[in-house]
């Protein structure tokens, strides 16, 4: 489904991305992992064409989307969510999911699906995203992104901050992705959230992919945790 070879990213001479390369296939559950400034965000960013690699291909479904502009990337169907939200403020919950449908020229049935996974969404409509909780905010971003109908949805750490019951429904709503066919590729800091959604771990390192590993090996296997990202027992 989406095939990405040797991406090389840089932050002007600064090379943050090294020969970067992952499969990933439908209904898949993928998640990055790493130290701070491992090269995660770079990785999803370049993906989205918000970096431009200097070199490598992006293929998803045949099509090579390696040289797009960045809003051409969610017309062949790839949602963002990035790391602290990113919502406009000052518009209404329903403002902001039309900036969805308007990203793939998707409709109302669209939204209409978006909401179906966060129905609380539903009765906050006509409420400033900006008023929101910071759970609600979350709910409302990953539904934005879900307005352009994904094939693939990439999300930049989304239980930062949040209450265990809301990572609890946001992990749920990953995996009701899963069994409809959407692949998902997760940057997280929580190994439990990790541990609990994902298929396999890709372990980076100074923006270099240092191990791919599933999820059942990596708990039999947690000292990689303590290698890769610095945690464990």
């Amino acid at each position: 489904m989406l095939k990405i070879s040797n991406l090389n990213s840089f932050y002007g001479r600064s090379q943050a991305l090294h020969d970067f390369s992952l499969e990933l296939a439908s209904g898949e559950v993928l998640c990055l992992l790493g130290r701070n400034g491992a090269g995660k965000t770079t990785a999803l960013r370049s993906i989205m064409g918000l970096v431009r690699p200097k070199s490598g291909r992006i293929v998803l479904d045949g099509i090579d989307l390696s040289r797009l502009p960045a809003h051409d990337v969610p017309l062949h169907g790839i949602g963002y969510v990035p790391q602290g939200r990113r919502l406009f403020s000052e518009l209404t919950v329903r403002e902001n999911l039309a900036m969805g449908l308007l990203a793939r020229n998707t409709g109302p049935a669209a939204q209409e699906r978006a909401l179906d996974l966060f129905p609380l969404l539903r009765e906050r409509l006509h409420q400033r995203s900006g008023t929101l909780s910071g759970g609600e905010q979350t709910m409302l971003a990953i539904a934005r992104a879900l307005c352009i109908e994904p094939r693939v949805i990439m999300m930049d750490e989304p239980t930062e901050g949040l209450m265990p019951s809301m990572i609890g429904k946001i992990r749920d709503v990953v995996l009701q992705l899963r069994e409809m066919g959407v692949a998902t590729i997760l940057v997280e800091q929580r190994v439990e959230a990790v541990l609990s959604m994902a298929d396999r771990v890709i372990f980076l390192e100074t923006g270099k992919l240092r191990a791919t590993v599933p999820v059942a090996e990596l708990r039999e296997s947690p000292e990689l945790l303590q290698k890769y990202v610095g945690v464990g027992d």
